[in-house]
């Protein structure tokens, strides 16, 4: 059985496969685990398979690139689980007919408020400039806040890292933050978390409740949209007169 083993890890850490089958056996793993504990926000499933999977690498010496050559395929299926988020919100229509105004508001003033508060830790920490630029845009998915920060002067491998350890936080720090706010309701808990913590917080706010994934999901897609228009006009006039 031992032999069997070795050549089966043999065979695959040579080929696309294993960062395929690494990729998805992890996750189920870590959301069944998830699943079992009462799906607790420290029991996140992505923050595990992310660790894991960094262990992993580094316990084998594999190389991300060749681990990518497979996670590549999983990476390509976001674009459509992108998409099919629309599904709830068309089903939520008319609901969000009369509401649109208020949801625009809040998602701007949101994400414009996440965005200065990293910039204003960041200039207040004197980080260089390009860091400063990078932590912009981390309240949006990790490939628009690299295309955002290339924009403004930052660093879009550090935007990219940035961004997922905002959703992660968010994902982690949500729940009690809002029960310490005594703010109540699907809806608002799942907008407030997509919009500070983009796709990761969505996923979070799906496992608790559809009405708060399809809101957090509303709220991702609105500060991909808000964020390409307003950071790279506001923030080079912000950064223009920090001293």
């Amino acid at each position: 059985m031992s032999a069997g083993f070795v050549e089966l890890w043999v065979y695959l850490s040579a080929t696309p496969l294993f960062g395929l089958t690494a990729t998805l056996g992890v996750y189920v793993l870590a959301q069944a685990a998830s699943a079992r504990l009462g799906q607790p926000p420290w029991a996140n499933p992505v923050l595990f398979t992310v660790l894991v999977l960094g262990a992993l690498l580094m316990a084998t010496g594999t190389e991300y690139p060749v681990y990518f050559s497979g996670a590549q395929f999983v990476h390509f299926l976001l674009g459509p689980a992108v998409v099919a988020l629309a599904w709830p919100l068309w089903q939520r229509r008319a609901e969000l007919r009369q509401r649109w105004a208020a949801l625009v508001g809040a998602g701007l003033a949101g994400g414009l408020a996440a965005s200065l508060v990293a910039v204003l830790a960041g200039w207040a920490l004197d980080l260089p400039a390009s860091t400063v630029a990078s932590l912009a845009p981390k309240s949006t998915t990790a490939p628009v806040a690299m295309g955002i920060a290339q924009q403004i002067g930052g660093v879009p491998a550090l935007a990219a890292v940035f961004a997922v350890l905002t959703g992660l936080t968010g994902a982690l720090l949500a729940k009690p933050l809002f029960d310490a706010l005594r703010l109540h309701g699907p809806a608002l808990r799942g907008f407030a978390l997509g919009t500070a913590a983009h796709g990761i917080g969505a996923a979070r706010a799906w496992s608790v409740h559809p009405s708060a994934g399809a809101y957090a999901a509303l709220a991702l897609g609105l500060q991909v949209l808000l964020a390409a228009f307003t950071l790279p006009v506001v923030l080079p006039w912000v950064l223009a007169r920090l001293p």
